[in-house]
């Protein structure tokens, strides 16, 4: 390819016909290799450091694409402060594996060129990057902090009924002050698709290369989590000793430099896509 190109804040049609907003950068020297990166719960594709770790692999040839999932709060105006709450509390994996789906399409449509497939997923966005890895187009997949079950994140036994009693419980985001709503309606959600959801038995059936990385001092999802992604996977895990569950990375991220522990992330992780 002779020219750069950056697509920036386009918008996909996501899960239940939803738009939101999705990055595309594509460096001029292009290996044929496509970075689709899924950001975790609570998340957007512009959050701290994202954007200095797209312009670590643009740099080095890679296509990078990222997305914002479509329930994830935010809008087509405004995809990092969650102006709307309502979406966010009708969330559920499905609807992000359908998003994962859905750009996958929009990628095959205005960028026919990116014939292989690599997905990088944060914590939750690991999850369903694993989940996603069945689609014929993915070659490889890597996982940071992911997470290795979806039924655990729900409540259980008391908890769990009065979820089901009040039809909404909150989860507070520290940085916008809100208290952000769970419908109920994300357990039924599971429950119904459970078993497409289920990333034990993908992972047992997966054929394709996976590498799992994973913090030991990661306070979200534990690196217990890690250990049982890579021996779902037969592969190593990849352990960052003293690592967060954002490798030192925060937001905002006003320096231009990514931090070190995920800047060795990205090292590694690049060592796995060659």
């Amino acid at each position: 390819m002779n020219n750069a190109r950056l697509i920036k804040n386009a918008v996909y049609v996501g899960s239940e016909g939803r738009e939101s907003l999705v990055d595309l950068s594509i460096p001029a020297d292009f290996n044929g290799k496509t970075i689709l990166f899924l950001h975790g719960f609570m998340g957007y594709k512009d959050w701290g450091c994202w954007n200095l770790v797209e312009n670590f692999f643009v740099t080095l040839g890679y296509a990078f694409c990222k997305y914002n999932v479509s329930h994830n709060g935010g809008t087509i105006a405004n995809g990092i402060d969650f102006p709307d709450p309502e979406a966010f509390s009708m969330n559920t994996y499905r609807k992000e594996k359908e998003d994962l789906e859905a750009v996958i399409q929009w990628l095959e449509e205005h960028f026919p060129e990116g014939k292989q497939l690599y997905l990088i997923g944060h914590s939750r966005g690991g999850g369903t990057a694993i989940l996603g890895s069945i689609h014929p187009k993915v070659v490889k997949t890597v996982t940071w902090a992911g997470i290795s079950t979806i039924a655990n994140r729900f409540p259980k036994g008391e908890v769990l009924e009065q979820w089901k009693k009040e039809g909404v419980r909150y989860v507070h985001n520290g940085r916008t002050k809100q208290n952000l709503p769970n419908n109920y309606f994300q357990y039924e959600d599971f429950v119904k698709h459970q078993d497409s959801l289920n990333i034990e038995a993908t992972c047992k059936a997966l054929k394709k290369p996976v590498l799992v990385i994973h913090g030991t001092a990661d306070e979200s999802v534990s690196i217990d989590e890690g250990k049982a992604l890579a021996g779902w996977l037969a592969t190593k895990l990849v352990e960052f000793e003293g690592a967060n569950h954002t490798f030192g990375s925060a937001q905002p991220w006003n320096l231009d430099n990514l931090p070190t522990g995920l800047e060795l992330v990205c090292e590694e992780t690049l060592e796995f896509l060659k």
